[in-house]
């Protein structure tokens, strides 16, 4: 009997399952011929299918609103997009269409919004929460936002003393700037260090708000922003350190009564296999019901939620597609399938933070299966993904050796992070080009359009950011 990767993942998830399907044997994401992109464009080459973005958006929000509803809770809710997941004007426009907020991160993030701003795409309603340490540039654009009318700005304190130089352009500011204190948290066990280094210590902020905030009549302290790096999981560790931020609120509303928000940094996660199983439910209808269990019994008024989402809202838009170039058989185990780039250059969080997405094979899903390595063209040891690193048996289709069609595989859900950390453009590891860059939306029909945002890096281009002109 012939086992095919399609029996293979047929018997081990569910499958179709949303975002792949197969036609005509090929694989389809959202819908989109993987197939019809690599004979239009060739490979390699990443996609961004933007209406993902705002299914992501809407399905937070209506579970947020229903769990405000079904608690008969008396805050809002508010949805921020996290910039510094991934800054393209065609991934904050789609967000922005949805009217989301804005969490920023450095100095040249209120660049970006004041940009925005020019270009009709936000108002100055707008609310902008300002995470992130404060350089004495981050903070003069800041208040710049105040003084050009943006009154829903949030600067959160993430030092102690930052409130020193805060005060100074408050007071130069003539009026009340908005703040918020971020709590460091204890890291989970497995961590390097024990607390966190953003934020202020919890045992430290009520003294620090009767000395540094109470009387200061430029400052006015809207938010406490608490901030879990693994993100929203249901787990011991995280219900513990969301109590404690819990209680640290009720104490501080107790003597602020201008708190009016609570900010749960740390996103949802998102489907990085095809056994994903996350309750988001569940979750938000614990996160709520908790925050107004406690409010009711401190007999405090419920809290603005705030969310801060980047990787949820644009992870799972984005694709990267490779064929494979040769298949190596380094001694009697071990398959090496060589793809027609660099990992580490395009998905750098598998080989920096061993963070693992979606691999699936475009086609010859009729083909058996074999355990493989995935090998980038670098000459770097580090240029690859395998199964011993991620805990998890890569298979593929076997490359039939009198086949004429090469096969092509995709890493999916790639959309978050991975051009911020390797850097879009520049110059990348061997020199090896930056892939093209394929954006994918619908028209008002619901018909799909497709087209390059920018073409495959050429020798000339990093030649000259190297100097050699």
């Amino acid at each position: 009997m012939k086992n095919t990767f399609f029996d293979l993942i047929d018997q081990s998830y569910y499958f179709p399952q949303e975002g792949f399907d197969l036609k005509n044997d090929y694989l389809t994401f959202h819908g989109i011929s993987i197939n019809y992109l690599i004979e239009k464009y060739g490979t390699p080459f990443k996609l961004m299918y933007l209406p993902r973005i705002g299914e992501q958006i809407k399905k937070a929000r209506n579970l947020f609103n229903r769990a405000i509803n079904k608690h008969k809770y008396k805050g809002n809710y508010n949805y921020c997009y996290c910039t510094k997941c991934c800054h393209f004007s065609h991934v904050l426009k789609t967000a922005l269409k949805e009217q989301v907020q804005l969490e920023t991160s450095s100095a040249f993030d209120i660049d970006l919004i004041l940009k925005l701003l020019d270009e009709g795409e936000l108002t100055k309603s707008t609310i902008i929460v300002h995470n992130g340490y404060k350089t004495e540039d981050y903070l003069k654009k800041i208040v710049l936002l105040n003084q050009v009318g943006f009154k829903n700005s949030i600067l959160v304190l993430d030092s102690k003393t930052e409130i020193q130089r805060v005060k100074k352009y408050a007071e130069e500011y003539h009026g009340k700037l908005k703040i918020g204190i971020r709590i460091a948290i204890d890291e989970e066990p497995q961590s390097a260090y024990y607390t966190s280094r953003l934020g202020i210590r919890p045992s430290e902020i009520l003294d620090f708000y009767a000395n540094e905030i109470e009387h200061d009549e430029n400052l006015s302290l809207k938010m406490v922003h608490f901030f879990i790096d693994s993100g929203i999981r249901d787990t011991v560790y995280y219900w513990g350190e969301f109590q404690k931020a819990l209680k640290l609120f009720v104490d501080l509303k107790r003597v602020c009564p201008d708190i009016k928000a609570i900010n749960l940094g740390g996103g949802f996660p998102i489907r990085n296999n095809l056994g994903f199983d996350y309750d988001y439910e569940y979750m938000i209808n614990e996160i709520v019901g908790n925050i107004k269990t406690a409010c009711v019994e401190a007999n405090i008024d419920e809290p603005d939620i705030f969310t801060e989402f980047g990787k949820y809202t644009v992870g799972e838009s984005g694709a990267i597609i490779f064929q494979v170039l040769e298949q190596k058989y380094q001694n009697d185990r071990e398959v090496w399938y060589m793809v027609d780039n660099s990992l580490m250059n395009t998905i750098p969080d598998a080989w920096s933070i061993l963070e693992k997405f979606i691999l699936l094979p475009i086609n010859k899903w009729e083909n058996e299966y074999t355990k493989v390595n995935i090998g980038g063209i670098s000459c770097d040891h580090s240029d690859y993904y395998n199964s011993e690193d991620f805990n998890q048996q890569l298979f593929l289709p076997k490359i039939e050796a009198d086949s004429t069609e090469p096969l092509y595989v995709g890493f999916f859900h790639t959309g978050a992070y991975q051009d911020s950390i390797s850097g879009y453009g520049g110059i990348k590891h061997c020199l090896i080009p930056a892939p093209k860059l394929i954006i994918i939306d619908r028209d008002e029909k619901g018909n799909f359009v497709d087209y390059v945002y920018r073409n495959e890096q050429t020798v000339d281009e990093m030649l000259s950011i190297l100097g050699y002109k």
